[in-house]
């Protein structure tokens, strides 16, 4: 029983310093996008422009952001996890932290790499906070609020988001560019492989029985680009244009495709 409980322990340690780890991480390569200058991801692009319209720093405004998003989960009826509350929180102070250490790039010499270092870090992040498995992050939650609630696929839905949070943050004064493109062709592979890399060891339980630690097991996503994580039931993914997808356990959280 002892021996259990201390695996049990160190099990949840890992997941806990992965989950702050990812979330750190996720902060600070968001910062990276913003000093190379060449374009954010879709929620960076709002985030950016509301930033300039009201002076406020864009980790702050990135904290006001995911709090609203996370009220709009109790018409929806989603559950939050420690995670979706941290997220709100960790990536906001990460990102404006990240800030004040790395100034402005001068050449493109210099804002080329560091764009695409951002991009392999934030897959890097995604794959670490995600295997935790303590939650999607306010964004993903209101995706698959939304899919659950409207009955349209999850493709469609989270292109109708981010479509809108990226025309309205350009709008704004958000920066759209080649680090957004490549952003959004490349972080479905990146954090398909990276939460591979960092998925959790399979626990087993106190009769002895080995099975995957807890019912946020990471199963294996439904295709190229597209990752399903924490919670997900461990059944196939809906074909694109498919009705609802089940109603997420706390940890679940879809990837872009």
């Amino acid at each position: 029983m002892a021996r259990t409980t201390g695996r049990s322990t160190t099990h949840l340690t890992r997941r806990l310093v992965q989950l702050y780890v990812g979330l750190t991480l996720y902060g600070a390569s968001s910062a990276l996008l913003v000093r190379a200058e060449l374009g954010l991801e879709p929620w960076g692009v709002l985030h950016q422009g509301l930033a300039e319209l009201t002076g406020i720093s864009i980790g702050v405004v990135s904290i006001i952001i995911g709090a609203v998003v996370l009220l709009l989960w109790i018409p929806l009826r989603q559950r939050p996890g420690l995670g979706t509350v941290s997220n709100v929180f960790v990536v906001g102070l990460a990102m404006d932290g990240t800030l004040a250490v790395v100034g402005d790039l001068d050449g493109l010499g210099l804002r080329v790499p560091v764009m695409v270092l951002g991009i392999v870090l934030n897959g890097v992040a995604t794959g670490l906070y995600i295997a935790a498995r303590f939650g999607p992050g306010p964004r993903d939650g209101l995706m698959t609020g939304l899919n659950r609630v409207t009955g349209r696929s999850i493709r469609l839905v989270r292109t109708a988001i981010e479509v809108a949070v990226v025309v309205t943050g350009f709008l704004l004064g958000g920066s759209l560019g080649a680090g957004t493109v490549l952003y959004a062709l490349t972080i479905g592979p990146l954090a398909q492989f990276f939460l591979r890399i960092f998925a959790l060891p399979e626990q087993a339980d106190p009769d002895g029985v080995v099975g995957p630690a807890g019912p946020g097991a990471v199963v294996e996503p439904a295709g190229p680009g597209a990752a399903i994580a924490p919670d997900e039931p461990s059944t196939s993914a809906p074909p694109a244009g498919s009705g609802p997808v089940a109603d997420p356990a706390p940890g679940q959280a879809i990837l872009p495709q």
